[in-house]
């Protein structure tokens, strides 16, 4: 019985319908497709962690010419959290939030108009600069969280094709 499973598995994921994302690797319609997108510089220390995550995960490199852009606004957020009970904050969260828009560049058309966030808990300790250390690590991390969700969403319109545009 079981080996009857392992034989119909395989057969029943391909029919389900799954089709890898990066089918055919570097030359692949989706990474064709992202390593023509440009992002323009982004405002802040948070913008340019986003872009620079962007851009690696891109993949462009300078490779092709940009048939769409993605414009990205942030909105960085520390706030304290866990007051003690002498008053001081015990927790801080740091949410990353971003509205994106890629636009095809030849029709002007907005393709995509989403937002993607992430955020993260931060332990306030006595040592001002391991609190400062933690609030950097977890805005880099945030920036990578939130790029993979954009280049992700990206992708999956890339792979639907123009006919299946949002």
């Amino acid at each position: 019985m079981k080996r009857l499973a392992a034989l119909l598995l395989p057969m029943a994921l391909a029919a389900c319908g799954l089709q890898p994302m990066y089918a055919g690797g570097a030359n692949g319609a989706v990474a064709q497709g992202l390593a023509a997108v440009e992002v323009p510089a982004i405002e802040g220390k948070a913008g340019w962690l986003v872009r620079n995550a962007l851009v690696d995960r891109l993949g462009a490199g300078g490779q092709a010419s940009a048939r769409f852009r993605l414009d990205v606004r942030l909105d960085d957020k520390l706030e304290g959290l866990g007051l003690l009970s002498d008053d001081t904050i015990g927790r801080e969260r740091r949410t990353l939030r971003a509205r994106y828009q890629l636009v095809d560049l030849a029709s002007g058309e907005i393709v995509i108009d989403a937002t993607a966030g992430s955020d993260a808990g931060i332990d306030v300790v006595s040592s001002e600069y391991a609190t400062i250390a933690a609030e950097r690590t977890a805005l880099e991390n945030l920036a990578k969280q939130v790029a993979d969700r954009i280049i992700t969403r990206v992708s999956l319109h890339l792979r639907s094709g123009p006919a299946k545009a949002q």
